[in-house]
């Protein structure tokens, strides 16, 4: 048994496997930094009600909680791992930059970190610091007397949230991801820093490395055992896909990987925003995408990859799975209400079973026909969660499946 207390080992396989543990980031003070001046940079839509965005994770926890699920906290795993001295040393290291902050105050906020507990280091990491909280330092400093009290020399991390992304596991392998946006590029330090150091994780391996080309986690869909569809778009580059095809095909986790070109805007980060899996065929995916969407077929082919297409996603998706036909539930929609619905992430469910799924209540047309289509939808509050653009399957990183 681990610390965690948990005897289930990493392993997924899956989108609909019965899930056993996941891990969730509740959000913190990383919140309290957003204002109408950084939300834009720090990719929110909307600055969020903190006490109330906190009460709605709470309320998904324990949904998840009630139905048996292994729920594992990011900022307390953070906390255990910085206990650590390597660990610790590894944390400072990549969170200070000089080339930001220059010289002496990067070496004064370094002094500062690492004479810290690690509660207050996690705090710091995660919750950013601005330049009136730093550490004095010796002498003058153009870069202090140049930025405004509350800018920030520590940035804070409020996407952190949004644990699918930083990390995906496929197998009994994790990827950690390498995120494309610089607002969210120190969250894969950290979640690197806990797979790398936290005793939970010691016997896992890895399937791909946070400094390769851009992959996040919203983009990878594992769609049966050995396929694996990736969306190509804003976040994730044809490279990174590439990449990450090889590394799937060198540890022999999946023998097929389809690269799904998505539209590079808002509305659809990650191929999650607009097509997630309900049950073992069949997806919920955004109507206006559902005929236009197309995929490149990539295999391992005498040490290379063999590279075809692209054809209609649906079509080399049950191809690749080995069935007559994906199923899709149609919502039905009329165009607005299916636009409105596709930006509160109706199409971003999270599976904690075949045809069963969690969502936001909000999407009241989508849950319906989901509904009607014979699947269970847990409904939960997201008024403010939504506001960094992210629904159910975006806040959770599915450590442990059982196999369908």
């Amino acid at each position: 048994m681990n610390e965690s207390g948990s005897t289930t080992e990493p392993h997924v396989r899956s989108e609909v496997g019965p899930l056993r543990t996941v891990l969730l980031h509740r959000p913190g003070n990383e919140l309290k930094r957003l204002t109408p001046r950084n939300s834009d940079q720090l990719l929110f839509d909307a600055i969020p009600w903190v006490d109330r965005a906190q009460a709605e994770h709470d309320a998904f926890a324990e949904v998840l909680r009630a139905r048996g699920i292994d729920v594992v906290l990011l900022h307390e795993l953070l906390i255990e791992t910085l206990r650590d001295p390597r660990a610790r040393a590894a944390a400072v290291l990549s969170a200070v930059d000089e080339r930001e902050i220059g010289t002496d105050i990067a070496d004064a906020l370094r002094s500062h970190l690492s004479t810290v507990d690690e509660r207050a280091l996690a705090e710091a990491l995660i919750a950013g610091m601005t330049f009136e909280e730093l550490p004095a330092a010796e002498g003058d400093s153009l870069v202090r007397r140049m930025h405004l009290p509350h800018d920030f020399a520590l940035t804070p991390l409020p996407n952190l949230l949004f644990t699918r992304d930083s990390s995906v596991w496929v197998g009994d392998r994790v990827a950690v991801a390498s995120l494309a946006m610089p607002a969210r590029r120190r969250e894969s330090a950290i979640t690197d820093l806990i797979y790398a150091y936290h005793p939970r994780f010691s016997r896992s391996g890895r399937a791909y490395g946070a400094h390769s080309a851009p992959v996040e986690g919203g983009d990878v869909l594992l769609l049966a055992p050995g396929v694996v569809a990736i969306g190509v778009g804003e976040r994730t580059t044809p490279a990174g896909a590439e990449s990450f095809a090889r590394s799937m095909f060198a540890d022999d986790l999946a023998h097929t990987v389809l690269a799904v070109p998505i539209t590079q805007q808002r509305a659809s980060i990650h191929l999650d925003t607009v097509c997630t899996m309900v049950a073992e065929d069949a997806v919920v995916m955004y109507p206006a995408i559902q005929h236009s969407l197309t995929a490149y077929s990539l295999r391992p082919k005498d040490g290379g990859v063999d590279v075809s297409g692209p054809e209609p996603f649906l079509t080399s998706a049950a191809h690749a799975m080995g069935i007559d036909r994906l199923r899709v539930i149609d919502t039905g929609l009329d165009p607005v209400t299916a636009e409105r619905e596709q930006w509160e992430d109706g199409n971003n469910t999270l599976a904690l079973a075949p045809g069963v799924v969690v969502a936001y209540e909000r999407n009241v047309e989508t849950n319906s026909r989901l509904e009607a289509a014979g699947v269970e939808v847990v409904r939960i509050s997201g008024s403010e969660l939504g506001t960094g653009r992210g629904g159910p399957r975006c806040m959770s990183c599915p450590i442990t499946r059982e196999s369908l």
